[in-house]
């Protein structure tokens, strides 16, 4: 599964950014557990948590719509969409003054890939006969 391998690395390395930012705030603010009562340290936190919450289902998705053999070019839509709306949505709440579009065309995006993918997968689960 290449393609997914592809947006899974590269998703990886945007997890990795999220969650170093939420581990040097604790470090500099001294803050081991929880949010400290910091709105910043809060933000980061949901910012990495919503991530985590989200890209798992999708990766899933859409290797097992790869595996279904899913042409090549929509897993790769499918694969940047969600690339691009993790970026959008890490970047729209971290903001202090948050700018709603950003975060909304990230959650748009994000759910936009699910939909699709788990689409795919139900109509190709039913079209494809099973391995003897």
């Amino acid at each position: 599964m290449p393609i997914t391998a592809l947006y899974a690395g590269l998703l990886t390395a945007l997890f990795m950014v999220l969650s170093l930012r939420v581990i040097a705030l604790r470090r500099s603010s001294r803050v081991p557990i929880g949010d400290g009562g910091q709105a910043l340290m809060l933000r980061r936190m949901r910012v990495q948590a919503n991530f985590a919450e989200y890209v798992p289902l999708a990766l899933i998705l859409l290797g097992l719509a790869e595996n279904l053999r899913v042409d090549a070019l929509l897993l790769h839509g499918l694969g940047g969409l969600l690339l691009l709306g993790r970026l959008l949505h890490a970047f729209g709440m971290s903001q202090a003054n948050e700018t709603f579009a950003f975060r909304v065309a990230g959650v748009g995006a994000t759910a936009t890939v699910l939909i699709l993918a788990a689409a795919a997968c139900v109509y190709l689960g039913l079209r494809t006969p099973p391995l003897s």
